[in-house]
């Protein structure tokens, strides 16, 4: 099987040779030491040098104030591009002082017509081998927009106390980002196999709303994001950290092809919890443990939890770090040892 084969094989959990297998996005300042240690110059090519079955690509927006599409939004009204590398959702935004849908009207929404360059879209995903999975990373994270734009705490104040504002500012949210992907799936079509959208809403221990607000002010903007991918032949990988088990159900009822990821240390978040809940059902991403595990433990025991993983999901996972960025703290060795085990054949 090539990855492409091995990709489409586990999203519809049939037979595969070996699992498929995702390295993930490396902190900035992660990459020093995997660059050296697998003796190659930049992203590029340690994406083609590691092993796994992804090639993933950033949707390239750049703007006066932000260099990243995930901070396209000057929520601090000071175009200081803060989301970029310190991303916060609970420092108060522009609209904390919001009560009127007419307050909202100051605001400067960007166009991402403006800032995607079309050509660049096609060029980087170009530079993806044929035989690769190529991933765009669409993020798409309207539920934390929309929190940073008030500051969370009152934002989820106004999820019950006044849900017209909140809802009028997450429908500008989803306009963007449904406007700045069609852009890209436009530019990359029948390039493009995957992409991730995603929303952080799970904690350690459950979820930071209750599972009716996730029903009733993010799954929406779910299936509205997973409906256009769909409509374009691309398969959705749905991220959220953290324990997000009580809504499983409700992302595969919107459509989600694959969770990720499965954060094993978080509340009921267990590879074979999940397995026995929900294996036929949808597949996952993940499942080996960035907090403890490939920070702390040795490469044979990062060897023995991919064997562990390979026989409670023989399919139906992508077996990848259990956070997608990569942090400094994880030795490259045991990132080694990762893909060791991963790329053993049945």
């Amino acid at each position: 099987m090539n990855s492409i084969e091995r990709f489409y094989a586990t999203v519809n959990r049939e037979s595969v040779d070996r699992p498929a297998a995702w390295l993930g996005m490396p902190d900035i300042h992660a990459q020093p030491a995997l660059f050296d240690y697998y003796k190659v110059k930049n992203m590029h090519e340690l994406k083609l040098s590691i092993g796994d079955d992804f090639y993933a690509v950033d949707v390239p927006y750049r703007s006066e104030k932000a260099s990243a599409i995930y901070a396209a939004f000057d929520w601090y009204m000071n175009g200081s591009d803060v989301d970029a590398e310190d991303r916060t959702l609970t420092t108060p935004g522009c609209f904390c002082d919001a009560e009127e849908i007419e307050d909202l009207d100051f605001f400067e929404w960007p166009d991402p017509e403006k800032y995607i360059d079309r050509e660049e879209c096609r060029r980087i995903v170009e530079m993806a081998p044929e035989d690769k999975v190529k991933l765009g990373m669409c993020w798409s994270a309207h539920f934390q927009d929309t929190c940073a734009s008030f500051g969370m705490e009152t934002a989820l104040m106004n999820m019950l106390a006044n849900p017209e504002i909140y809802e009028a500012v997450d429908e500008k949210v989803m306009n963007f980002y449904l406007r700045a992907n069609e852009i890209f799936y436009e530019a990359t079509k029948g390039k493009l196999h995957a992409v991730l959208i995603g929303n952080d809403m799970g904690s350690q221990r459950g979820l930071m709303l209750s599972p009716q607000c996730v029903r009733d002010f993010i799954i929406p903007g779910c299936r509205k994001l997973v409906e256009q991918a769909h409509a374009y032949g691309l398969k959705v990988i749905y991220h959220s950290c953290g324990s997000i088990v009580d809504v499983i159900p409700d992302l595969i009822e919107a459509g989600v092809d694959v969770i990720h990821p499965i954060q094993a240390l978080a509340a009921g978040m267990e590879p074979q919890n999940l397995k026995d809940k929900f294996g036929g059902k949808v597949s996952f991403c993940g499942g080996v443990d960035t907090q403890d595990l490939l920070v702390n433990g040795t490469p044979d025991q990062v060897r023995a939890k991919v064997e562990e993983l390979r026989a409670i999901f023989p399919t139906g996972l992508i077996i990848s770090p259990s956070h997608e960025a990569i942090l400094p703290d994880v030795p490259p060795a045991n990132i080694h040892a990762l893909f060791e085990a991963v790329n053993r054949l049945n």
